[in-house]
């Protein structure tokens, strides 16, 4: 600083003093000055100038020399140090965006991509964008549940005498759809409420529910044959007195079967389109038969299993524990893995799972809902309970055109009684004017033996779609 100084005072003074002693050609290279002199009448030369310039040297040095900065240059030091932090915020911000968006562009890419990845990161890929979906939220209250079939007949009477909802105090936690799912219906006031009467005399008139279900007991289905079933290899493959109709039965691929065979106790249930089953009834799979059960839902295209029965009941096995509890487990050529399981409630759970055929190395999801409390022979203790369970089933399924497969421990009692209450409330949700809630079991009962096996379970699908149309009607808009 000093020597810079110097050199440009120096300099000014060289320039001051131009006109006086003659001086051209000077510059300044470096810390050096160069120039030459004229000729001049005081005679003097380039050597005279430098010595008087050697000999000034030591006074020059001798000038004091101070420094100062203005204020303006702290300012402006802070308003530049203040823009580049702000800069260099903005650009991190810039850099988080762009990594996230171009990380849940992959994941996207990766998920259209997966059904034709063979790779051998497909499963673990897939399994990561399975746990980021099954992230749920915390279970809420659910109401509490009615202990017999009188008192919850007399609680859906006084609810649709009062007109109002029922309210009962909670009990234990789970997610209550009443308040969490909106109804979403094409449903009619009128109709409605001609459904919701026609149904509260059912359950209020004794004598002609008695007589009703005696007509269905006796109902034949035309034609009944069950010869296939009861062949040889494939009696084992059924549970006592429950084979399934000729002319009504799920075919597997004998290509594709461990045992050579097409035979599983399987039942397509058809709604208004007959060329496409709205659901699969289907036996709990036995340890000879998890395999064509797994077949099935492949071949099928299913993506959502619905569980009515507890593994055990009272010591007696219901079904065989046909998934891993965790990781895999392979099934002839179907490897499943479970990704997550969810108890939803104390009454139902929800588990996902990986299906991989590893012949093709496709792979799929399927979402398995297990209603844990619902004894055979028997009924929920609440109805509500059952109703936000195929709330959640519905959910999962909306938009989707491949059957659901339901299953209990034969296929036929709760399992139909569950379907007898999806089919109505779905025909009722599309605006039917009119429902037959015993023609629509006989019509069942044309598709698989012995659906809704007692006058409880038709009782308690009454009940069921009571409860469920008062609730459409007080969604609608008055």
């Amino acid at each position: 600083m000093k020597n810079t100084f110097l050199l440009v005072f120096g300099v000014s003074h060289l320039t001051v003093c131009v006109c006086f002693i003659h001086l051209f050609f000077y510059r300044v290279v470096g810390p050096a000055v160069t120039f030459r002199v004229r000729p001049n009448a005081q005679n003097i030369s380039t050597a005279d100038v430098a010595n008087v310039a050697g000999r000034s040297e030591s006074q020059i040095n001798q000038i004091p020399t101070k420094y100062s900065t203005a204020e303006s240059t702290k300012y402006m030091i802070l308003t530049v140090v203040s823009i580049l932090c702000i800069v260099a915020v903005l650009l991190a911000s810039a850099v988080v965006y762009c990594l996230r968006h171009r990380s849940h562009h992959k994941l996207k890419e990766k998920l259209t991509n997966l059904g034709t990845d063979t790779g051998s990161d497909a499963t673990s890929t897939y399994q990561e964008l399975c746990r980021q979906r099954m992230s749920v939220k915390p279970p809420a209250e659910r109401p509490e549940p009615m202990h017999s079939v009188s008192s919850r007949l007399n609680s859906v009477s006084s609810q649709f005498s009062d007109g109002g909802p029922m309210v009962s105090p909670s009990a234990r936690s789970s997610t209550s759809s009443w308040s969490e799912e909106p109804v979403h219906s094409n449903m009619d006031i009128s109709t409605g409420h001609m459904i919701l009467s026609y149904m509260e005399d059912h359950l209020k008139n004794k004598n002609r529910l008695e007589k009703e279900w005696e007509a269905l007991c006796a109902y034949q289905a035309e034609p009944n044959a069950s010869t296939t079933g009861l062949g040889a290899g494939n009696t084992k493959k059924n549970l006592p007195l429950l084979p399934y109709y000729d002319h009504s039965r799920i075919t597997l691929k004998v290509e594709n079967s461990h045992s050579n065979s097409d035979y599983i106790n399987a039942s397509p249930i058809m709604d208004h389109d007959p060329r496409n089953p709205a659901y699969i009834a289907t036996q709990g799979p036995l340890p000879s038969t998890v395999a064509d059960f797994w077949q099935m839902v492949w071949e099928n295209g299913c993506v959502v299993i619905v569980m009515l029965t507890p593994l055990t009941e009272s010591g007696v096995k219901q079904c065989y524990h046909y998934w891993p509890d965790e990781g895999s487990n392979l099934y002839h050529i179907y490897e499943v893995n479970l990704v997550s399981e969810h108890i939803w409630c104390d009454d139902f759970l929800v588990r996902s799972f990986y299906l991989k055929n590893m012949q093709t190395n496709e792979t799929r999801t399927v979402t398995q809902f297990h209603f844990l409390t619902w004894l055979n022979q028997n009924v929920p203790e609440s109805s509500r309970t059952l109703l936000d369970f195929r709330r959640k089933v519905n959910k999962c399924y909306r938009g989707r055109s491949c059957p659901i497969i339901v299953h209990c421990s034969n296929g036929a009692g709760r399992s139909g009684t569950y379907i007898l209450i999806d089919m109505v409330l779905n025909k009722m949700a599309k605006g039917a004017k009119e429902i037959d809630i015993a023609a629509t079991l006989e019509h069942l009962r044309d598709q698989r033996p012995a659906m809704v096996q007692t006058k409880e379970q038709f009782e308690f699908a009454l009940t069921a779609v009571a409860e469920e149309v008062n609730a459409i009607l007080k969604a609608l808009p008055q």
